[in-house]
């Protein structure tokens, strides 16, 4: 983790719907990128979950240091490859809500 202006802190959680028979292919492949995105300058949390109300569906818990390094994130080669396989592996493109920390 890094020391940032909590003003600027981008914190955001994304749900990732598998396509019937995709869950383990798709939690595997997001298992893979996780060393890759954490190392991406200005990522401060990028966590992966397996809903337990939903299971095989991927929930994220994501903190970037500003704006700037998610879009950068978007960009980058981990996430752009995850991205290419979307249409084979989710029913649904990945729903985004970004959340503001109340303290």
């Amino acid at each position: 983790m890094t020391e940032t202006d909590s003003s600027t802190v981008v914190h955001l959680v994304a749900r990732l719907v598998p396509r019937p028979g995709k869950a383990d292919e798709l939690a595997e492949a997001i298992t893979d990128l996780l060393p890759q995105v954490r190392a991406e300058p200005g990522c401060i949390a990028y966590i992966a979950h397996e809903s337990r109300d939903d299971p095989g569906v991927i929930v994220m818990i994501e903190a970037w240091a500003n704006q700037a390094a998610l879009d950068a994130h978007a960009a980058a080669p981990a996430f752009t490859g995850l991205a290419a396989r979307f249409d084979s592996l989710l029913t649904e493109p990945p729903t985004l809500e970004r959340l503001t920390r109340l303290d």
